[in-house]
């Protein structure tokens, strides 16, 4: 199904941005765990628009229900259903888009593919389809986080963070640690490098007063993940990150590891050489495989960048067609964010989130290793 996620973990996502409601059904979550409307609240008011100067001027709250699958505060294992509603629609604004295709949208597209598209905001092809993968990845999350901490008393931690904007890039160093949620959090931004991240603010802001947008790159790293998560061949890690990434709105380049940068090596400078673990079992002395070997998880760090082009929609005439096919010019109208990566980090993670949570479900049905 093509609205559909995951494996063992599916989620499947509903709605358009401008109709009544957004949202996802999450299916395999197992019973008994703990979980309320507040923790997956966090999680959507991170991603929710109008939530600084640099981001859409759209007001949504975001509120989250739970209409099924938990009972006094537990997860039943029942699909739990997630409802968002949609406050502030303002479906008039598109109306010039009814007859004309957005440049570097999916307007076209979707009506070769279909006969037919919801021009209010692109419909499900707007990054508003995005809350229900929010919503659903708090709970992958909840269930990574004490997967982890069972097993070897550490949970697995997500934490993506913007590390270029246009051609504002934070230091090598910053693209290599593991910030704080706080440290992330601290710039509207979500660079974790204060100075950078301020003049990433100044470039955004002067894009939108352009009329503009740009484009960026948001890094990744995940810790605690333990080796045997991944399938070889056709469900590799690496591979379902990719999908899971590519899959979302903007998107146009994944790379894990060492990436394209990796060509330019030998494999004598490539080759992470083995070394026993302090405590037993096995590391790597460096990581230039990005914590994914043959698809399967190694053990160490994961980390992968992921790049985000500019907004498709810019306050500035440009050529088009018709849905009759004659030229024309489209001047957009609406609310966009002048550039989607402070927004995007929260639905990378969730991205993460659930491709982990999926394999860790495969794995421990498959060989009864690893315990949630």
């Amino acid at each position: 199904m093509p609205n559909t996620f995951g494996h063992l973990l599916r989620v499947t996502t509903w709605g358009e941005s401008h109709g009544p409601a957004v949202g996802a059904v999450l299916d395999g979550c197992p019973p008994r765990l703990l979980l309320t409307a507040e923790e997956i609240q966090a999680e959507l008011d991170r991603r929710r628009p109008g939530q600084s100067e640099i981001t859409t001027p759209r007001k949504e709250e975001d509120r989250v229900e739970i209409l099924s699958g938990v009972f006094e505060g537990l997860t039943t294992g029942a699909p739990l259903s997630l409802l968002v509603h949609n406050a502030d629609q303002r479906p008039e604004a598109y109306a010039e888009m009814r007859d004309a295709f957005r440049p570097s949208h999916a307007d076209y597209t979707y009506q070769a593919k279909f006969g037919l598209r919801d021009h209010r905001g692109g419909g499900r092809s707007s990054a508003r389809e995005t809350v229900g993968r929010v919503a659903a990845g708090a709970v992958a999350k909840k269930l990574l986080a004490l997967g982890g901490a069972a097993r070897h008393g550490t949970p697995v931690e997500i934490r993506a963070f913007v590390t270029r904007i246009h051609d504002l890039a934070a230091p090598a160093a910053v693209w290599e640690q593991f910030p704080t949620l706080a440290e992330v959090e601290a710039s509207a931004v979500r660079c974790p490098h204060p100075e950078t991240a301020a003049k990433m603010i100044t470039r955004i802001k002067e894009a939108r007063a352009a009329g503009d947008s740009v484009g960026g790159v948001i890094t990744c790293r995940i810790r605690g993940v333990p080796p045997g998560l991944g399938e070889p061949v056709f469900d590799r890690l690496e591979a379902d990150l990719a999908k899971a990434m590519l899959s979302l709105p903007a998107t146009k380049g994944f790379e894990i590891g060492s990436g394209f940068a990796g060509t330019l090596l030998k494999g004598s400078e490539h080759n992470d050489a083995f070394a026993p673990r302090a405590g037993g079992g096995v590391r790597t002395v460096t990581n230039r495989s990005g914590g994914v070997q043959g698809g399967i998880s190694n053990g160490e760090e994961i980390f992968f960048n992921v790049a985000f082009k500019p907004t498709a929609t810019i306050m500035r005439p440009q050529n088009t067609v018709d849905t009759h096919g004659a030229a024309t010019e489209l001047a957009a109208r609406g609310r966009h964010d002048p550039c989607v990566l402070p927004r995007a980090v929260v639905i990378v993670e969730a991205m993460a989130a659930l491709v982990l949570a999926d394999h860790w479900l495969r794995q421990s049905a498959q060989c009864g290793t690893f315990q949630l």
